[in-house]
């Protein structure tokens, strides 16, 4: 089974009993209409004069209009020139930490997209849509040759799909013991395009051209302030403060201090809120204006007790990190103070 949009291209196969051999071309839509709203467990596939499909089971006939299989695009495997095979836990772990980063318009198409690369036995994604930036770093010595590419963010985003679809539905999932592993991805690139290979399935696509911002030089190297918070408080107050926040363009202003880290929003016609949160390992003081809007993704994304909190001053990027894990760090850029 193979669907495109001339983009990304998805193939897949799956056990069945074949009496007679064919082919034809039918809307996505309509046959994943159909299988959401069948209940019974086997069916039988016909095609009819090459542009109808035949689909009956215990308690139902379907005919579904379609075209010759002409009709259908070629998808051509990719070339090799470099490939490799991931764990799958290691890329969806990645793939989780970066890809909502990614910049959800076309306009500046390197943003749009998950770059990767390859440094020293090291395989690091970063993504970014010029306000924020995710970064996620991985052990992967099974790389050989050097790699930078820019991976559309929309076909990572299938590829996690298609690994969790590896993994079984949910009952199954339930039934076992322990949890089960994502599989191995094999990966196969050229520099035109990139294939992912997940059991029997595939998906390729073509890579984004373009030059992906140097986006290591606007990391601060060096903090003046620093503070650990506990990441389910600092949710829940990011969270109930985002209600005044979205008011005045998502604005929370953090104040480190001696005794914690104060929240606050500015005043709003809604009215306004603040916060005291207890911190660990601080150093210096310091004030900040972020995107409550920003935060909240940042923290519904990371998977730690504690997240620690780096700066230089009001004027430069904030930092976030677990706070004993510096594989995933995101970067936030400052808003204009507001009056609270």
């Amino acid at each position: 089974m193979s669907a495109t949009d001339l983009e990304l291209s998805i193939v897949t196969q799956f056990p069945a009993v074949i009496e007679n051999e064919g082919s034809i071309t039918i809307p996505a839509k309509a046959l994943l209409h159909f299988a959401q709203y069948t209940t019974d467990s086997e069916l039988i596939l016909e095609t009819v004069e090459g542009t109808q499909l035949k689909c009956t089971s215990k308690h139902s006939k379907t005919t579904i209009a379609g075209e010759a299989a002409t009709e259908f695009p070629a998808i051509a495997p990719v070339e090799k020139k470099n490939s490799f095979s991931l764990d799958g836990s290691l890329l969806l772990t990645a793939l989780h930490a970066v890809t909502f980063a990614c910049a959800r318009s076309t306009l500046r198409p390197v943003l749009s997209g998950v770059y990767v690369r390859s440094e020293q036995g090291k395989l690091i994604f970063a993504a970014t849509d010029s306000y924020r930036l995710s970064e996620y770093t991985a052990q992967a010595d099974s790389i050989g040759a050097d790699i930078a590419c820019i991976i559309p963010v929309k076909v990572l985003e299938e590829l996690r799909a298609a690994v969790g679809a590896q993994k079984g539905g949910k009952k199954e999932q339930e039934e076992k013991e322990e949890k089960e592993q994502p599989p191995p991805i094999e990966i196969i690139l050229n520099p035109q395009q990139v294939e992912f290979r997940i059991g029997q399935t595939r998906l390729i696509s073509r890579l984004i051209e373009g030059k992906f911002p140097d986006y290591r030089q606007i990391i601060p190297q060096q903090f003046s302030v620093t503070a650990t918070l506990p990441v389910h408080e600092f949710s829940t107050v990011v969270k109930r403060m985002h209600y005044f926040a979205k008011e005045m363009n998502n604005s929370l202003s953090l104040h480190v201090q001696k005794k914690g880290v104060r929240i606050a929003t500015p005043q709003t016609q809604l009215g306004k809120d603040e916060a005291e949160l207890s911190a660990e390992a601080m150093s210096g003081e310091g004030k900040i204006a972020l995107s409550s809007s920003y935060l909240l993704d940042f923290l519904n994304h990371i998977d730690a007790n504690r997240v620690s909190m780096r700066m230089t001053d009001s004027m430069h990027p904030a930092v976030f990190s677990a706070h004993d894990d510096q594989r995933f760090i995101h970067l936030i850029m400052p808003l204009r103070m507001q009056e609270e």
